[in-house]
């Protein structure tokens, strides 16, 4: 069922526009107050929805971090995909051009790295299955484009990779909580330097 339209819009477009209204509140608060200290009743009143609006969109803060996150980590991959397709086609290349593309993209915002690299986990348990999904995402890139028979003295690639994931995690939780943050450059340099002796490039 449609739903009649009001002020030009049918009930499926004031659903959509609301939802659209809801995330970007979110995205917002979520990095600026944090997951813990954002209520429902802050969400609404920046989105300008009542509360029960809100559960028409989402079932919950939990169902609404899942999908500002999610996002962010789609657009991540695409940015850091194209650029490792892009790179020259030699092994540094692809590293340096994957992991500048990674953090860049993540402190071109900060908003957008207290999301991926600290909200998520302050939202705790609903959010495992997303960060799953989100490393298989980042794992497949690397070992589809990075792997190339690295010397690991006996370790297990993909756990390596898994490793190389979690370095670069927390270089940038570094990033994101130090009084006096590395800069974006050192960071860089920091996680090529890590993926290349990892890789043995």
């Amino acid at each position: 069922m449609s739903g009649r339209s009001y002020r030009g819009m049918s009930a499926e477009e004031r659903l959509q526009e609301r939802r659209e209204r809801l995330v970007s509140a979110a995205y917002a608060l979520y990095a600026d107050l944090g997951f813990p200290d954002t209520t429902i009743e802050k969400l609404c009143a920046a989105a300008r929805i009542s509360n029960r609006a809100f559960y028409e969109c989402f079932t919950g803060r939990e169902e609404l971090m899942r999908v500002v996150y999610d996002k962010c980590v789609r657009d991540n991959l695409a940015v850091v995909s194209k650029a490792v397709e892009q790179a020259p086609n030699t092994l540094l290349g692809r590293i340096e051009a994957g992991v500048a593309a990674y953090i860049q993209f993540v402190t071109e915002e900060p908003r957008r790295a207290r999301i991926l690299h600290l909200e998520v986990r302050r939202a705790g348990d609903c959010l495992i299955s997303s960060r799953q999904a989100a490393v298989a995402g980042f794992t497949q890139i690397i070992e589809t484009n990075l792997i190339e028979a690295p010397d690991t003295d006996g370790a297990d690639p993909h756990l390596l990779v898994l490793g190389m994931i979690g370095a670069l995690q927390e270089l940038l939780i570094e990033w994101v909580l130090a009084d006096d943050p590395p800069s974006v450059d050192q960071v860089v340099k920091a996680a090529v330097h890590i993926y290349r002796r990892s890789l043995g490039s």
